[in-house]
């Protein structure tokens, strides 16, 4: 019997490598694989258009936007990168699933919202903070770890 696999991805190296990691490790067949990636929520930004913004906000306002669409591109891109070469490995096309959303309470608690959906495994990359840094700010998947229970989170470095 196979298993539904969360696969929390960005564009990052580590997300690929979080992919061959998968190639090498689970079997091709009976495995169901959400590619799951959250975005920043920058709709409300990018739609201000006020009078009272400062002249640097407004001139600004412009590339930030565009510079978020880029970044959703690339998000799409590397999740479709990801999903071919699960293909290549034999993993099923029509059993692997690609899901963006947009932040709704932060990146770890939104993926820890979605592994409750049903999945036996959660797995993803490590972001690579020293320890000093991640003993202060935390990480996704430090957060992801702590918040889920009964469903196992495999960190990939």
């Amino acid at each position: 019997m196979g298993q539904k696999i969360l696969v929390a991805l960005d564009d990052s190296r580590n997300a690929m490598r979080t992919i061959e990691f998968i190639t090498k490790t689970f079997s091709p067949s009976e495995n169901d694989i959400t590619l799951f990636s959250v975005l920043p929520d920058t709709a409300a930004l990018c739609d201000m258009n006020s009078p009272e913004l400062t002249p640097y906000f407004l001139s600004q306002h412009s590339s930030f936007c565009q510079l978020e669409e880029q970044k959703k591109q690339l998000v799409d891109g590397a999740l479709k990168q990801a999903k071919d070469i699960l293909v290549k490995a034999g993993f099923d096309n029509d059993r692997i699933y690609l899901k963006v959303q947009v932040k709704k309470r932060g990146i770890a608690r939104d993926i820890i919202e979605e592994a409750r959906c049903g999945y036996s495994i959660v797995i993803m990359g490590r972001r690579g903070l020293s320890g000093v840094k991640e003993f202060i700010l935390g990480s996704v998947s430090q957060k992801v770890i702590h918040g889920v229970k009964d469903i196992s989170v495999l960190i990939v470095n």
